[in-house]
This record gives structure tokens, C-alpha cells and sequence, in this order.
């Protein structure tokens, strides 16, 4: 009866031999039929879906039992593992690679993109594109043999229907992740803070001071919450779009003008953080010295396409922009802020020269006339150093600063009806 019934079990599996690697812990799905007819649990494949577990639950005379259907997920963005160079100098494996050790500017917890995981999935799902593991959800059985696979231990196996995903397992401090990768968890914990189910928890490492979030898919409703709330934007969500459920996007402090670029550029400059470095005497070079210097450092780490550099100032696309920050610890020069996105209004000028100086310097900057703190009705403009700062809390998006302003530097939005829609329903402050 036990072989009969094996051989039943068998017709129910996905007949692709794991090698013993998969979940079943079986060299072979004969192996593994064999073990449920003798008894182990009808769930021991983990490939197996719900309707299959149920006709082995019929051969066996049990109760079915219903499975979660899920599939591998890798835990990070894959950019900055040094698999260019791995790949350089030609490291057959990834544990060959990690053995060959990391350098620096490489972080050492994520993907090291050899592929030694694809060598174990039986089922195609998984594809080495650009140094990247790509996982096809739909071809994933969830067998959960590529775990094994991989030495760095950053693949995991969540819901087939989930939503919500964290790409990183940097265990580094914040300052170290900054450092080697543009999308990598900070372990800041907003999110954690934040979730309305307690969903996401921060995992610490034994021998690490850095931390990351993981999210607890029992917990998880799917909302857009940790999204919205993640400082560095890196948490995917496949529901929303991130681009109109967002708090704060980038404003440049700067008005612009191409004329002090050019003579930066003409003097053989090419970076904003060469010219700080340099500590040069801009006033001297009759460049403002309080504005944005125009050589991009800032587009360059931007991951939406969201600021451009254009006519020597850098200009921020709010539409695109999701207000991750990387822009705003880029600036050398901090002309970067973060402003909220719903109503925002702010003078796209911070100079303290003189006003006359101003104007002999940048023919579009604010000249210190006050007349917008001055016309303010709730009070929430500031002269400060001669330039005006504005108070997002007092600020009750009424236009009188832009109506007053000569210069036309108050910067303003019109938000699309959608954001404001979409936030009400889930439940986000406007």
C-alpha cells in the first residue's frame, strides 16, 4: 500500500528533482513521495500548491491542509556588491568571490552576482542579467533550492501575493551604507515606527553596529505607509505609485543663471564638490557664493530621473521627484532641502550678500525686500540673513508671497486632484 500510495504521491509533485536542495531535504521527488507514504507531512514539498496537498491529503486518508503558495525574493538592489570587479577577475563562484574578499567602496552583505543560486533552480527562474539576479515570479515554485545556493544568505521566501518588498540586508551603519550604496536600508526605522500593523522589524547582527528592516509577512495589509515613510525610498511597492503617495520632494535653493557656471566651467572646474574643495574665492570670481554651483553632483545619484542640470542650476521635477534625499546629502554645497509636497512654497534663494551685490552677481536672485514676510497673513515668513525662510507649519498655501514677490522666486505647486485623493483614502495628512 505504502508504494502504491507513493507512487500516487508522486503523480502530485512537480517532478523536478531538487537534487536535495529543495525544502523536502530529499535528493528526489521519488524520495520525497516515499517519505509522505511513510508518514512525513503532506506539506513536505514546499512546491507543491494547495490543490496538489489536497489530493495527497485524499491518498493518505488526512485532512487537507491549506499552503501558502510563495516564492524566493533576494534582499537586495544588487549595485554595489563589487561584481564588477568579481567579475574582472574572472571568480568562478560566489563563494570563491567572497573569499577573494570585498573592497572598500563594496558592500560586503549584498548580492555578489555570479549566479552560484541559478545553478540550482530546476525550474528557469532564474536569469543573471547585468550582474543581477532577476527572479520570474511566475516560473518560482517556491522549492526554495536557490536558498542554499546562495553564500550570502540574502534570499528569502515570501508570499506569492505579496506587496510590499525590502531590497537590502546591509547589516553596515548608516554612514557606511551611504557610502557604498545608493540603495541601501540606513536602518533608520521610520518605517518600523510607522507601520500601522507592527509589520517591519529591524534585525541587528551579532557582530555589526549597522541595522536592517525586515518585514513580518503575517503583519503585512500591503499598505503604502513604509513606502511613503522609508527616508531612502528603496522599499518597493508594487501598488502604489510611489511617485504621487510621497511627503517631501527636493526644492534647489537657487533661482540659477548660467553666468557663474560658466566661468567655473571656463577655469576648468567639472564637479560642485571640486569647487568646494578648493575653497575657491568665488565672490572674487564675481560667482554668487551662496548658490547652486551647476555641475550636477547631484543628478548623478539620483535613481528617478527626477533633478536635471540645466543652464548651470539644477532643477527638481516634483512629479518625478519621491523625496528619497539622495540629492540632498549629495549637494557639497547644501542648496538641497527637503519641503513638503502638498501646498509647499518656498524662496528658491538663500544669498546674504548685499542686495546690490545680488543683482551685480545673478540677475534672477531675491534682493531682501522683505515684502513677502512683510504681506504674510499667518506670519510664517522669516527675513533671514537678508533672504526669506518659510515656515511650513504657519503656511496656509493663501499665494500673497507669490502675488508680492518682484522677483517671481517664491516657488509654488499646483498638486494634481489624484494625490490628494489618493492620500485621503489612505489616510495620509494633507
Amino acid at each position: 500500500m505504502t508504494m502504491e500510495s507513493a507512487k500516487q504521491i508522486l503523480a502530485q509533485l512537480p517532478g523536478v528533482d531538487c537534487g536535495g536542495f529543495g525544502g523536502c531535504g530529499y535528493p528526489t521527488c521519488e524520495a520525497c513521495a516515499q517519505a509522505i507514504a511513510e508518514g512525513a507531512p503532506i506539506t513536505l514539498c514546499p512546491a507543491a500548491k494547495t490543490e496538489a496537498v489536497a489530493e495527497i491529503a485524499k491518498i493518505m486518508g488526512v485532512e487537507p491542509v491549506a499552503v501558502e503558495a510563495k516564492i524566493a525574493f533576494i534582499k537586495c538592489a544588487g549595485c554595489s556588491a563589487g561584481k564588477d570587479r568579481f567579475k574582472a577577475e574572472a571568480c568562478e563562484s560566489c563563494d570563491a568571490a567572497r573569499k577573494a574578499g570585498f573592497a572598500k567602496d563594496e558592500c560586503q552583505y549584498g548580492c555578489i552576482g555570479l549566479g552560484t543560486c541559478i545553478e540550482r533552480c530546476k525550474f528557469d527562474a532564474m536569469k543573471l542579467e547585468d550582474g543581477e539576479i532577476v527572479i520570474d515570479k511566475e516560473k518560482c515554485s517556491g522549492c526554495e533550492a536557490c536558498l542554499s545556493g546562495c553564500i550570502q544568505e540574502i534570499i528569502e521566501m515570501v508570499p506569492a501575493d505579496a506587496t510590499n518588498f525590502i531590497p537590502c540586508s546591509s547589516k553596515a551603519d548608516e554612514k557606511e551604507t551611504l557610502a557604498v550604496c545608493g540603495y541601501g536600508c540606513i536602518g533608520c526605522a521610520d518605517c518600523a515606527l510607522a507601520c500601522p500593523k507592527d509589520a517591519i522589524e529591524m534585525v541587528q547582527g551579532d557582530k555589526v553596529d549597522g541595522r536592517f528592516a525586515r518585514i513580518d509577512y503575517d503583519k503585512c495589509e500591503g499598505c503604502v505607509t513604509c513606502a511613503v515613510k522609508c527616508r531612502k525610498k528603496i522599499i518597493v511597492d508594487t501598488l502604489h505609485d510611489l511617485t504621487k503617495a510621497k511627503e517631501t520632494v527636493a526644492l534647489v535653493r537657487c533661482s540659477g543663471g548660467s553666468i557663474g557656471h560658466q566661468k567655473l566651467e571656463a577655469a576648468g572646474y567639472d564637479s560642485c564638490k571640486a569647487i568646494v574643495d578648493a575653497k575657491l574665492d568665488l565672490d572674487g570670481m564675481d560667482v554668487c557664493e551662496y548658490g547652486c554651483l551647476g555641475f550636477g553632483d547631484c543628478t548623478k545619484v539620483c535613481r528617478y530621473d527626477a533633478i536635471k542640470n540645466e543652464y548651470g542650476i539644477a532643477k527638481v521635477d516634483p512629479e518625478k521627484c519621491v523625496g528619497c534625499g539622495d540629492c540632498f546629502r549629495a549637494c557639497p554645497k547644501n542648496k538641497i532641502q527637503m519641503v513638503p509636497y502638498i501646498g509647499v512654497k518656498q524662496a528658491a534663494c538663500e544669498s546674504e550678500a548685499d542686495p546690490e551685490r545680488r543683482m551685480e552677481v545673478c540677475f534672477m536672485g531675491c534682493i531682501g525686500c522683505g515684502d513677502c514676510a512683510d504681506n504674510c497673513p499667518n506670519g510664517a515668513i522669516e527675513m533671514v540673513d537678508g533672504h526669506p525662510e518659510i515656515d511650513h507649519d504657519k503656511c496656509l498655501n493663501c499665494g500673497v508671497c507669490k502675488y508680492v514677490c518682484s522677483r517671481d522666486l517664491i516657488a509654488e505647486r499646483e498638486v494634481p486632484e489624484y494625490n490628494y485623493l489618493q492620500r485621503e483614502a489612505l489616510e495620509i495628512d494633507n
